[in-house]
């Protein structure tokens, strides 16, 4: 099929989800590169969406793969087999002793739907607060959590969502007198106004370590155990969404282990599965057991399948093998030093942030007014992409000048390097 014929079907015959599609027919993708119809070669900046923490057709997930489709795929969702029951021992090997539970699902949105329905099950309660600008899902009850975009036009969300206000250090109105941000302050009122709209029934906090879809906004350091602390008040469970921030991408295991907190349900996929639909919850025997004793209820048609459970095992296996952890911070630690430069460089470069391999820009109209630029942000990925390069602005209103950057946890230094000098030339070319 000639490109021209290939869009004119895409027009004719493909549901539009989102943003608008990258005008690119990729053909192919291996390593740190994705490749398009004329043989192109576009270093990808995004991992695919957020997942491919060992990039594009890793030989140990094809080989995984390959075995695992000609051996054992699939089962009827009440079978267990070796992969599930050695990846969810291997799994909470890697967390604090009281998450030693694993329910093996497919998708993030999945995943967070299981430890809502879970976490209303166990306390008898049906309230969850999140941040004002997360992101956990499509599905019904991952969507009524989240409040970045997709709010309007579908009716009423779950009843019972609550929200916080996210910790943007950038942007947030709390200061203290000498102008530094006042997260504690935050917090505090934030709570104050869930306790105000609360009906009585706060069942749980649903957070993502380091905000990515909400614009790459990371708490500050004692942030998230204090909001441990506010959710055991209330007698809340705190639900962690580690979907693009666990499995190595920030520089440690999981994003909490900079905070010192253990949440009660974690919840991982995309960088689980490298790429391939994997995901899980993670929760303790306590939490399992009364779930179970109260008729929990998630089979789905590809519970506990164990081509996932293997794909997960080999990129666990993978990550520790080649110390894939350590090689995110000391490249994240790169990765902020030469976005902080650009930042010094350039009056529209107002705010750099995150930590690892899961880090972001900023763009606005100057640092004085930090009017965002969303122009710019849309002028600069084109630009981007023209000389070989994928970067992914948030596709969000309002937050078009943002960058997310996250690399996959194999990329060389030769090859960070080359997609930071095409995000320097790119920026310079379009201001």
């Amino acid at each position: 099929m000639d490109t021209k014929q290939f869009w004119t079907n895409a027009d004719r015959h493909v549901v539009r989800y989102g943003a608008a599609f990258v005008p690119r027919v990729i053909k192919r993708a291996k390593g740190s590169h994705v490749y398009d119809e004329n043989g192109t070669a576009i270093l990808d900046f995004t991992s695919g969406q957020m997942s491919s923490v060992l990039g594009h057709s890793h030989p140990d997930v094809v080989s995984t793969v390959s075995t695992a489709v000609a051996t054992l795929d699939h089962l009827y969702s009440g079978m267990l087999s070796e992969p599930v029951v050695e990846l969810s021992t291997k799994l909470a090997a890697t967390l604090p002793d009281s998450l030693s539970k694993v329910l093996l699902l497919t998708t993030g949105a999945e995943s967070n739907e299981a430890a809502i329905k879970m976490a209303k099950l166990y306390t008898g309660r049906y309230e969850v607060v999140s941040f004002d600008r997360s992101w956990h899902g499509m599905t019904s009850g991952a969507a009524s959590a989240t409040f970045s975009a997709g709010r309007r036009g579908y009716g009423p969300p779950m009843p019972g969502n609550l929200t916080l206000p996210t910790p943007n250090a950038y942007r947030s109105p709390f200061r203290h007198s000498d102008g530094s941000y006042d997260w504690r302050t935050e917090l505090e009122y934030g709570f104050a106004a869930v306790d105000a709209q609360s009906s009585g029934s706060l069942a749980a906090c649903l957070v993502e370590p380091i905000l990515s879809s909400g614009g790459i906004i990371e708490p500050p350091p004692g942030y998230l155990a204090r909001l441990s602390e506010l959710c055991v008040e209330r007698g809340m469970l705190l639900i962690a969404d580690e979907a693009q921030t666990g499995i190595g991408r920030t520089g440690t295991m999981y994003a909490l282990e900079r905070d010192g907190v253990v949440p009660d349900l974690l919840t991982l996929s995309k960088t689980l599965g490298a790429g391939l639909p994997v995901a899980a919850v993670v929760t303790t025997d306590e939490i399992e057991s009364v779930c179970h004793e109260r008729g929990f209820l998630f089979f789905t048609t590809h519970v506990s399948d164990p081509l996932a459970a293997s794909v997960a095992l080999t990129v666990l296996t993978v990550v520790e093998r080649d110390g894939l952890v350590d090689r995110a911070a000391v490249l994240g630690r790169h990765l902020g030093t030469r976005l902080a430069a650009l930042r010094e460089r350039h009056e529209q470069v107002g705010d750099v942030r995150g930590r690892g391999l899961l880090q972001g820009i900023e763009l606005v109209a100057d640092k004085v007014s930090k009017a965002p630029a969303d122009d710019l942000g849309a002028k600069v990925t084109a630009e981007c992409l023209r000389r070989g390069l994928h970067m992914n602005i948030v596709q969000l209103p309002g937050m078009g000048g943002i960058f997310r950057i996250a690399p996959p946890l194999t990329i060389s230094d030769a090859d960070l390097d080359a997609g930071l000098d095409i995000l320097s030339d790119a920026l310079a070319a379009c201001l």
